[in-house]
């Protein structure tokens, strides 16, 4: 019975010299880069270059590029890891986690059956924007309705009305335009079916026009 307890006393101590090791782990070290990536990547909106992350997790950009390349490898399932529903792409010259095109459908229909409420104001009126003024990038969205539109673009994201259609080619910033789901919603068969938007502007088309 002393040499099962010795044993157990060693197994305790091993497992606390680990913990330990994980603590005091060095924040420059290659896997703790990895992980302050992931988890910023985890909340981005919008692709992140590689100066972008290695300022925000205080790096060499060296170290977040061999990082990026890591997790890349560790999601897409490479020397036996288990492959991901979701993929680290680099889209615009930036990285963002974006769903596996195979799982597009089932997170489709999961969205919209847990989201059957109506569309807020806000909402409807960033929606407005990007129907008559597609292709068009977030912050020109903003711009015009002079306001944050950030958690908007998700949720119509979300609901399947728009989705990302190219980016930028100086900027990186993404396009979004519509999807033919809208044009379900709406019982037509093409935007051009939309009515003209000045007259249903109080001003007029200034100030919606005017916004490349």
């Amino acid at each position: 019975m002393r040499a099962d307890a010795t044993r157990a006393s060693s197994s305790v101590d091993t497992a606390d010299d680990d913990v330990v090791q994980d603590v005091d782990e060095s924040p420059s070290s290659p896997a703790a880069v990895a992980r302050r990536l992931e988890a910023l990547l985890m909340v981005a909106d919008e692709p992140q270059s590689l100066v972008d992350l290695a300022t925000a997790v205080a790096a060499p950009v060296a170290a977040v590029r061999q990082a990026i390349t890591t997790l890349v490898a560790d999601f897409d399932g490479v020397d036996g890891t288990v492959r991901r529903g979701f993929e680290l792409r680099e889209v615009g010259g930036g990285w963002r986690f974006y769903v596996r095109d195979e799982h597009d459908p089932v997170v489709r229909d999961f969205v919209l059956t847990q989201n059957p409420t109506k569309l807020s104001s806000a909402a409807l009126e960033t929606l407005a924007v990007i129907a008559y003024k597609q292709p068009i990038t977030r912050s020109s969205i903003a711009q015009i309705r002079a306001v944050n539109v950030d958690s908007v673009v998700r949720t119509l994201l979300g609901r399947g009305l728009i989705t990302e259609s190219s980016t930028d080619p100086e900027t990186g910033a993404i396009n979004y335009e519509t999807t033919g789901l809208l044009l379900t919603h709406l019982g037509i068969n093409s935007l051009d079916e939309l009515p003209l938007i000045s007259p249903l502007l109080s001003d007029g088309q200034g100030g919606f026009d005017d916004v490349a």
